[in-house]
């Protein structure tokens, strides 16, 4: 990638989430972030989902860096922008580092068991899951997951349950040592950050900036 031109960050939110979780990055180039679209079915699939937001994404060398759940639909869009680099926040790599619940859960197909609106019921337990702190943190992690459209959660956790990543290209990994919704485990990682949580890219947004300028800088 070229070091003379401006990169360019395209910013995926995760499940429910949009803008607001990247407000305090502070990054050195071109920031897009992708607006979420509603699936045409239940059934619709990551890749053709995938097919339908690469719509807005341009064929030349840039960065899809996408936060948990936007991590594996960053991944689904390098399959078809070849020139894109992928980091992923605080998500997988590879549908193996699934933590065990969610492991059994995908092997025996029991998506519906997780009900999309538990979070919103329960946003204490949410904020514990995600680390963020009380004050802000905290009112902004409410608000989206109050804001998160149940149709769109279930489509997504059946997907992330069902997702296939055989074959998906290489990327840089940005995890917290704190992150209870989805644990680093025994898996690799190449930034890990002392005390991140799942909300690390609103709690650790200097250091993420930090990382991914770095990133961009290296080419």
């Amino acid at each position: 990638m070229p070091t003379s031109v401006a990169p360019r960050f395209y910013l995926i939110p995760g499940l429910g989430a949009d803008e607001r979780v990247f407000r305090s990055l502070q990054l050195h180039g071109e920031v897009r972030v992708v607006q979420w679209l509603m699936p045409k079915s239940a059934a619709e699939t990551l890749p053709h989902y995938a097919a339908r937001l690469a719509a807005s994404i341009g064929p030349e060398p840039c960065w899809l860096v996408g936060v948990s759940f936007g991590g594996i639909l960053a991944l689904e869009l390098a399959r078809l922008r070849p020139l894109a680099r992928v980091v992923l926040i605080s998500s997988l790599a590879d549908a193996r580092q699934l933590p065990p619940l969610l492991q059994i859960a995908r092997k025996l197909r029991l998506y519906h068991l997780l009900p999309p609106q538990l979070l919103q019921l329960m946003p204490r337990l949410a904020q514990w899951f995600f680390g963020a702190r009380n004050g802000a943190e905290y009112g902004l992690l409410r608000q989206i997951i109050l804001d998160t459209n149940p149709i769109f959660a279930r489509w997504a956790i059946a997907r992330l349950l069902q997702w296939d990543s055989t074959g998906v290209p290489p990327a840089i990994r940005i995890h917290g040592t704190r992150d209870r919704l989805l644990p680093v485990g025994r898996s690799s990682v190449d930034f890990l950050l002392a005390g991140g949580g799942h909300f690390m890219i609103v709690t650790h947004a200097a250091q993420i900036s930090s990382i991914l300028n770095q990133l961009a800088a290296a080419g």
